[in-house]
């Protein structure tokens, strides 16, 4: 299979892998689900009025600006904001095999409704900033990915399907923006260390590939050789969560996923993600999602 940057010239407009939904007037969500074992290409007329959030929630993508002389990759758990008034900005997305690419459009009027007595907040809301055009890219963090799986796999009946969405769009909105999880390095020296936080995202890493038996906070400091209030604050920093909320998050999204496949049942699923026994598990899924595993895999059908 070619690399992205390979293969963007090919022409291949994936009508197949792409749907949309109008929140409201102006306001979009677009899915590109693209489980095919090719790169597909899509192209959206987008005008400078919008600002433009996108969000990779599985294997890669890159857009393409300006007749594709200016690219921006987008990996597995990362977004791009992009706005620019002086200048229409349409979508050319390159979705990689097997990957997922959601993106968000709103007209950067309604944007600022939002967040009227919070423009000191997001800075380039800001009275100097707000004409000028803005780029970020951002880690998606654990309660954004749940919120984006919940937007490219449901199972609604097509009434509700638009009060759903809008419902999920302000919530991907607001936990885009949560204080919490947008880092200001100048307040937390600690990120300045580039070696503490290849720990921080180490420790990350062993918890998620040991989610069945994860190691405690004391074993997980000593592993990665910090310091266990540094890891705490460190990981709170970094990833907006304690050690142990992020991982809940993370199984309980895994167990989500596995239980929409139908290939496991609710004991497997369970012992998978950590649970010993159903009913600790059939628990924690309800504490999460407001319902049974069983309701969840019945609803599905």
């Amino acid at each position: 299979m070619k690399p992205i940057d390979e293969a963007i010239s090919e022409k291949n407009i994936a009508e197949g892998i792409y749907k949309e939904t109008k929140i409201e007037d102006g306001f979009f969500i677009l899915k590109f689900n693209n489980e095919s074992s090719d790169i597909q290409l899509y192209k959206r007329e987008v005008s400078s009025d919008y600002i433009q959030f996108h969000f990779c929630v599985k294997g890669s993508g890159s857009f393409s600006f300006n007749n594709g002389n200016y690219r921006l990759p987008v990996a597995e758990d990362a977004s791009l904001l992009l706005y620019n008034p002086e200048r229409d900005l349409p979508i050319e997305v390159a979705v990689a095999a097997h990957s997922w690419v959601l993106s968000v459009l709103l007209p950067i009027k309604k944007f600022h409704t939002l967040f009227s007595s919070e423009a000191n907040y997001i800075t380039f809301l800001s009275d100097e900033n707000k004409g000028r055009k803005y780029y970020k890219d951002a880690h998606i963090s654990p309660s954004m990915a749940i919120v984006l799986n919940q937007l490219m796999n449901y199972n609604l009946h097509p009434s509700i399907k638009q009060l759903y969405f809008k419902g999920k769009a302000y919530e991907l909105l607001s936990l885009y923006f949560n204080r919490e999880e947008d880092v200001d390095v100048e307040q937390c020296p600690f990120l300045v260390d580039e070696a503490n936080v290849s720990k921080i995202k180490k420790a990350k890493e062993i918890i998620i590939a040991r989610m069945a038996e994860p190691p405690t906070l004391q074993q997980l400091a000593d592993e990665i050789q910090l310091p266990l209030n540094k890891l705490k604050e460190g990981f709170k920093q970094i990833y907006g969560d304690s050690v142990f909320s992020f991982l809940f998050d993370y199984k309980m999204e895994v167990a989500r996923q596995l239980l929409a496949t139908g290939a496991h049942n609710v004991n497997e699923v369970g012992l998978k993600v950590g649970y010993s026994t159903a009913s600790h598990f059939i628990a924690a899924f309800k504490k999460k999602f407001g319902t049974t595993p069983k309701k969840f895999v019945m609803g599905l059908s």
